[in-house]
């Protein structure tokens, strides 16, 4: 772990990748101490903005560093939050990712929702949550030439990642299905459907 300063009321921790992230995300969410206004997990870093005014940085730095580690594993004993997303599997990009996974589209649709995804964090846009943990066999590059605009609700394929876009935005992720679960809702408590931490259970319909 890396520790740098992020302005007067923020600490970045630097990680090598991805599990070293989600292990310490999930302790550090866990177990907040007083005065954290936010951690916020990406690919290899955890942002921690904190109140000055309630506790100091020495603070921050030392819970940081002493806070253990939480495996995946380990993580299978706590309640953690299950959100459950139903999807057409109709995706234009369906059959393709069905001939460079070797699977087929019936193949590509029973992998997709054979295992249980991890939000990982959050990014691109408001609600769009970044998904991991899926069957390795899914893994498969972006497009070569981008869309300019990708539907609300499309189910993409990106690397080792999975994700739903909660708005019409351009896009090059491999997109296989669609789903009518609103990502972000400015009515919602939170807003986003789709947090750090939450397992996420697709369903084909």
């Amino acid at each position: 772990m890396r520790l740098l300063d992020a302005g007067d009321s923020a600490v970045l921790a630097e990680f090598d990748d991805l599990d070293s992230v989600l292990a310490h995300y999930r302790a550090l969410d866990a177990d907040r101490v007083e005065g954290i206004v936010d951690v916020v997990p990406a690919a290899r870093t955890v942002l921690v903005r904190f109140d000055s005014a309630r506790t100091d940085r020495a603070r921050i730095t030392r819970w940081l560093t002493e806070t253990r580690p939480v495996t995946g594993a380990e993580s299978t004993a706590t309640e953690v939050e299950v959100v459950r997303i139903e999807v057409r599997y109709d995706g234009p990009d369906l059959s393709e990712v069905g001939e460079l996974t070797g699977l087929g589209a019936d193949g590509v649709v029973a992998a997709h929702t054979g295992r249980d995804w991890t939000v990982a964090f959050a990014g691109f846009a408001p609600g769009f949550g970044y998904l991991v943990g899926g069957d390795p066999r899914l893994q498969v590059p972006r497009r070569t030439v981008p869309r300019t605009e990708v539907p609300v609700g499309a189910v993409g394929l990106a690397g080792e990642f999975s994700g739903v876009y909660p708005r019409a935005s351009p896009g090059g992720w491999q997109l296989i299905g669609s789903t009518a679960a609103p990502m972000w809702d400015v009515d919602r408590d939170p807003p986003a459907l789709l947090r750090p931490g939450a397992t996420v259970r697709f369903v084909a319909l």
